[in-house]
Order: C-alpha cells, then sequence, then structure tokens
C-alpha cells in the first residue's frame, strides 16, 4: 500500500513511471471481508508477489476524512468521495488503464471493478486479467476466470 496525497492523476503518472497498474481499494475499519482479505488472500505469496511486482495500490478509508482528488479534479474527503463514487460494500477494488480520459471520475475511468471479499484464484486471476488487459478483448472476466481456474487445478 502506498502513502500518497490520494490525488489520482498524480497516483496514475507515478504508477505509470514505474510500470506498475493503479489500484484503489476502498475499506473500513471493522470490516470482516477487508481483514479476510489482507490475513488470507493478500498473503498468500503468489498474490503478494503479484500485487507488489504489478501495482501501485492506494487505500481509501470509506469513512475517512483525508482529501482525495478525483481525475476530474474535484476533491472531497475520502468519505464524501466514496459516496460520490457509489461504493456501497468493502472492499471494493478498481483497477485503472494507464491512460485516463480527462475530466473523467474515478468511476468512469475504471477498467475493472472488484467488489467484495475474493479468494486466491479469484483475485490472482482477476489482478492477471488487469495486467494482461483483458477488459480490452473479447474474453470477459468471468470466461478468463473458468479458464484459468481449470488451468490452475489440472
Amino acid at each position: 500500500m502506498r502513502d500518497t496525497f490520494k490525488d489520482l492523476s498524480e497516483d496514475l503518472a507515478e504508477a505509470n513511471a514505474e510500470g506498475k497498474r493503479l489500484m484503489i481499494i476502498v475499506e473500513q475499519r471493522g470490516c470482516i471481508y477487508c481483514k479476510k482479505m489482507h490475513e488470507e488472500v493478500f498473503t498468500v505469496p503468489e498474490v503478494n508477489d503479484y500485487i507488489e511486482e504489478n501495482f501501485f495500490v492506494v487505500q481509501i478509508n470509506m469513512f475517512g476524512d483525508v482529501e482525495v482528488t478525483d481525475f476530474d479534479g474535484t476533491t472531497l474527503a475520502e468519505k464524501d468521495m466514496v459516496k460520490r463514487w457509489g461504493a456501497l460494500f468493502t472492499p471494493s477494488i478498481s483497477f485503472f488503464p494507464t491512460d485516463v480520459l480527462e475530466g473523467a471520475m474515478a468511476t468512469q475511468a475504471a477498467a475493472a471493478n472488484m467488489p467484495g471479499a475474493f479468494g486466491k484464484w479469484t483475485t490472482l486471476n482477476m489482478l492477471t486479467w488487469v495486467v494482461e488487459e483483458g477488459y480490452n478483448s473479447d474474453e470477459p472476466f468471468q470466461k478468463y476466470h473458468a479458464r484459468k481456474f481449470a488451468e490452475q487445478k489440472g
């Protein structure tokens, strides 16, 4: 997780400069599903290593007061930005392309979203699908995941 000024345009530029993808995770204190992701999924060496190698991760506190500047220049406290984005559940992870259209807000700019807590294989396959830019292909994530899961288990 990166400690940034939570200016998404700056975070995207920094992620790109490092050759990584921007990943924003909205969480809240006391969230049992966030805890599960951090303790049971993100700690799996395969998942942890893949995130460290490929993603620039920024945490947003669903009820926090730290200012966030969206891609469109709007600056709000975390809790107000989360409300603006319409995020209702935690964890909620958004993945961004390397280029975001000027004036777009995060929800419009996201290449993919992962709402909720998932296990190792779904998470790892989502991360891989994003890095491979599967969202630009004809294979939706669900079919990609089914294919990769069969390969991983086979």
